[in-house]
């Protein structure tokens, strides 16, 4: 069998998250079992425009905006005659449409997660309210009859209501963390806060949070880590108690993680919260915010959902923190998600 995913980007590009690791990891699994896989992506500087990775190929093209119509270009000066079986269109908010200029190769789209009112946080107002109201909802209704995968009932119901008829929830896949041993947890109560700080992940609510819980947990500490261009204001506005650490080593992170009470995830919308998975996986729930996403991994890995405000936090947070320290849940297995292999199984059914 041969496949072909189109996405905007590869897991070399410096941009790459969790909807490239889910691709790369089915596309090197499939590749392991003898499945010849191609997948197209943005050209990523100091890498080659077509090389192999973990068994796919990997063909680069075009950048953040230019990838569409280079796909399209490739498939249509060389692709189209190498004799895929199936081709996944990967909806990362801005759509290749593939079914509308390849008609003799069955297409599948798959998307983590709607953008929605992230458009706010991430275009100037004008375009972001032409983005939200126009340009999205015309982007998916263009896959209205076309089978599409989603990473979870959120997603799924919000492609719904866009009018995409044929939606299948798959499911979410992390390499579980690896310590040798566990540490114990910090003798004081103690928050992980991990993500981009970027703003529609919302770490100022964290910090906001964190500077009142300070009025009834007065040995209360946060790390917050992971970089992005709020990282400085972030450092500014943080109070004593609040150590905002950047971006950090995958051993200190998870070593982190593990040593916290309680995970806090404050993002606007996610396709699943990996991280929520990550920290499950080493005994840590999360209180999240009840938002798309947040909502199926927290509930998957045992967590707490809170309305999506800080004062929300400060309320629930010390009973949390409370309840978590006098009895630290178990590890959850794989976080609430599932081993890649289990994934790759039940998206290629």
């Amino acid at each position: 069998m041969k496949i072909l995913f189109l996405t905007w980007r590869d897991l070399a590009h410096p941009a790459a998250g969790g909807a490239e690791v889910y691709t790369e990891q089915v596309a090197a699994s499939w590749a392991r079992r003898g499945v010849d896989v191609t997948v197209f992506a943005a050209a990523v500087d100091g890498r080659p425009a077509e090389e192999m990775v973990d068994g796919y190929r990997v063909v680069r093209a075009g950048g953040r905006f230019t990838v569409y119509r280079e796909g399209r270009r490739w498939w249509q000066r060389q692709a189209q005659h190498e004799g895929f079986d199936l081709v996944i269109d990967m909806i990362n908010t801005v759509p290749f449409t593939a079914h509308r200029w390849i008609d003799d190769v069955p297409t599948v789209a798959f998307a983590h997660q709607t953008c929605e009112d992230i458009w706010r946080f991430n275009a100037p107002v004008g375009a972001a309210t032409l983005g939200r109201h126009v340009l999205e909802p015309r982007w998916l209704r263009a896959y209205r009859d076309i089978p599409t995968m989603a990473v979870s009932a959120s997603t799924r119901d919000a492609l719904q209501r866009f009018g995409i008829k044929d939606v299948t929830v798959v499911p979410e896949g992390i390499d579980p963390p690896t310590l040798a041993v566990l540490p114990a947890k910090e003798e004081r109560p103690t928050i992980v806060w991990c993500a981009r700080h970027v703003p529609y992940k919302r770490p100022m609510d964290m910090v906001e949070a964190a500077r009142r819980l300070q009025a009834t947990i007065p040995d209360l500490q946060v790390w917050m880590i992971g970089g992005g261009p709020l990282l400085e204001e972030v450092r500014r506005a943080a109070p004593a108690g609040v150590e905002v650490l950047g971006r950090v080593d995958e051993a200190e992170k998870l070593d982190r993680m593990a040593r916290a009470h309680v995970h806090v995830a404050t993002s606007l919308r996610e396709g699943w919260g990996l991280v929520v998975s990550e920290a499950a996986a080493l005994g840590t729930p999360t209180v999240a915010y009840d938002v798309p996403g947040l909502r199926d991994s927290t509930l998957a890995a045992r967590g707490q959902v809170v309305p999506p405000t800080p004062d929300a936090l400060v309320a629930w947070l010390p009973s949390a923190i409370r309840t978590w320290s006098a009895n630290p849940i178990t590890p959850v297995p794989f976080g609430g998600a599932h081993s890649w292999e289990y994934v790759a199984d039940q998206v290629m059914d």
